[in-house]
């Protein structure tokens, strides 16, 4: 049965009904995590909808992932509002190209890239340049953040003295490559997702009658995640919209995760100085966490740009309130393995292990939890990433070691390991940047951390064996499992547990993150990890890197995370501090 407009409200919290009610003119609403802002967001919506105030075919959702539109798309049917358009910004962007590009270009429309590597390796090989797969990644990714910033050519080479150059490529290889990539591009008459959204726009811009036709169709805007727009969306949405005034905004400036891919959270920040009358709206309270997990949110945002200071909806609260713990660790392993006799535990006393979930910084730190979690007998999934022996670098190091150890012997373990790892990119001080070479770069250091695993007198061949039947053991695990997970790809999940590993210095915050911008960014991350969890919240971190040859310190967001003690005490308020 469809709600009425009066049931639409009468489940909303008060700045919830407030922002349900706002349907004209522009709206901000700033929603804190677990404050239930897609809640709001379909309820104004369908509010508008049951109102008359909007017509459905004329309202367009917008979002950044084809799961969330998804959800949108179901919520506002099961509201009475299914004729509602819920998209990601590419796929609007992309359905309106298909549609004009004949009227105003002729012919079909250039054929769109699945990706961008293939078309790099073509471009490399005209520059005979010689690009493994991880730069490859790389400088797509460089291509990307260029044109989503608006950056000519010129102004991308200036920029990469402070932005770090891909892989071991000189500024004038960088620049090259992207400038055959895109007369390749061209040649072969394709496209990629950011030329969707650039020739979306300049159609917009230099066709009167393209302009007239869209917003003749859409009058009505929602942007939701507004926090992670770049300047490129940005600037389509506004030609979408035009001189009209019906645009909502929302998001949460202590969310933004992906400024290095062109995210801009002042848009989301500036937007009420933009539109002087709009209406504000803060979502501040929490619906997921409890109060000790929101605090030490809290803690660790307090004072920066538009945090939120979130608190606990009265009926949210479990009667039993854990506490958070904090707890040191030999190694990684031996954090690993602590993680997974915790989580054997608190399933044996009741918990259902998909509400369970372990997040980490970087891929690679899956492989010890992987190990640890099958030692244990607890069944896994990993979101957002392939399963460690299924990433190309680590399917390549262990088909390399295995021939290799066929013809080698006699020599120690570790000399015969890192030569093969060597010649595939493998070296003891790690790259000082991001992206694919540095996450190739991890998963390779990780086998070499095998090495320092493997029992003394270890062969080389018995040390290939052991791999390859790691490779072999590792089953799809079933749905009733464990969540693995980087703290970027739970961004939007929840669960009842959370444990947070690694928080040590190097990895939260990643080592490579050198400027206050970068560090905030961190910070955020683990912001956005800290609030996944409902009831428990669990950090840990190793005193050693693989092998013991690399110490670590604590991540210096614990301290910012901990309640103030009192005088003469020495226990952390966030929570305890163990060692295993």
């Amino acid at each position: 049965m469809i709600p009425s407009a009066d049931a639409l409200l009468a489940g909303l919290d008060e700045q919830q009904r407030v922002a349900a009610e706002a349907l004209i003119g522009p709206v901000c609403m700033l929603a804190g995590a677990g404050t239930g802002k897609t809640r709001a967001i379909t309820h104004r919506i369908a509010y508008g909808v049951a109102t008359g105030a909007y017509t459905p075919s004329r309202v367009m959702a917008l979002t950044f992932t084809t799961r969330a539109a998804a959800e949108l798309r179901g919520r506002l049917r099961e509201l009475g509002a299914g004729g509602v358009a819920a998209r990601t910004f590419h796929s609007a962007a992309l359905s309106q190209l298909n549609f004009f590009w004949p009227q105003v270009v002729g012919g079909q429309t250039p054929s769109l890239l699945d990706g961008k590597a293939r078309l790099l390796g073509h471009v490399a090989e005209r520059l005979k340049l010689k690009l493994d797969t991880a730069t490859l990644r790389d400088v797509a990714g460089e291509i990307e953040w260029r044109k989503v910033s608006g950056l000519s050519f010129a102004a991308y080479g200036s920029s990469l003295e402070a932005r770090g150059l891909p892989g071991r490529l000189t500024a004038e290889q960088a620049v090259d490559l992207q400038h055959g990539y895109e007369k390749l591009k061209d040649e072969r008459h394709q496209i990629d997702f950011e030329d969707v959204l650039l020739t979306m726009a300049g159609m917009i811009e230099q066709e009167p009658s393209v302009a007239m036709q869209v917003r003749e169709q859409y009058r009505f805007f929602v942007v939701d995640e507004y926090q992670d727009v770049s300047p490129l969306q940005h600037q389509l949405l506004n030609l979408w919209v035009g001189d009209r005034r019906e645009l909502c905004v929302v998001g949460d400036a202590s969310q933004t995760i992906y400024s290095f891919a062109g995210a801009r959270a002042e848009y989301l920040l500036e937007f009420p100085s933009r539109h002087p009358d709009a209406t504000v709206v803060r979502l501040e309270q929490n619906y997921r966490s409890t109060q000790t997990i929101i605090d030490a949110a809290n803690r660790l945002m307090r004072g920066r740009p538009g945090a939120l200071m979130l608190h606990a909806a009265a009926a949210s609260e479990p009667a039993v309130k854990a506490p958070i713990t904090v707890t040191a660790h030999p190694s990684d392993m031996a954090e690993a393995r602590g993680v997974a006799q915790k989580i054997v535990e608190l399933i044996a006393a009741g918990a259902r292990p998909e509400e369970v979930a372990v997040l980490y910084r970087i891929n690679v730190q899956a492989a010890a939890l992987e190990t640890a979690l099958a030692e244990a007998g607890v069944s896994y999934q990993i979101r957002g990433s392939k399963r460690f022996f299924e990433l190309p670098e680590v399917k390549q190091a262990v088909m390399s070691l295995r021939a290799a150890s066929v013809s080698i012997s006699g020599e120690p373990l570790f000399k015969s390991v890192s030569d093969v790892l060597r010649g595939l990119g493998w070296s003891q001080s790690p790259p000082e940047t991001r992206g694919a070479v540095r996450e190739r770069w991890e998963s390779l250091n990780a086998l070499m951390g095998l090495v320092d695993q493997a029992a003394p007198g270890t062969t080389f061949r018995a040390f290939t064996d052991e791999l390859m039947e790691r490779q072999a053991s590792q089953h799809e695990p079933t749905v009733a499992a464990v969540t693995l997970a980087t703290l970027h790809s739970a961004k939007g999940l929840e669960w009842d547990n959370v444990y947070i590993i690694g928080a040590s210095e190097g990895l939260v915050p990643i080592n490579y993150a050198n400027t206050p911008d970068q560090i905030d960014e961190e910070r955020r991350l683990l912001y956005v990890g800290v609030t996944r969890a409902r009831q428990r919240l669990a950090l840990s971190w190793a005193e050693t890197g693989a092998g013991a040859r690399a110490p670590r310190d604590r991540s210096r967001f614990l301290a910012e995370m901990e309640r103030p003690a009192a005088p003469g005490s020495r226990t952390p308020g966030a929570g305890s501090a163990a060692r295993s």
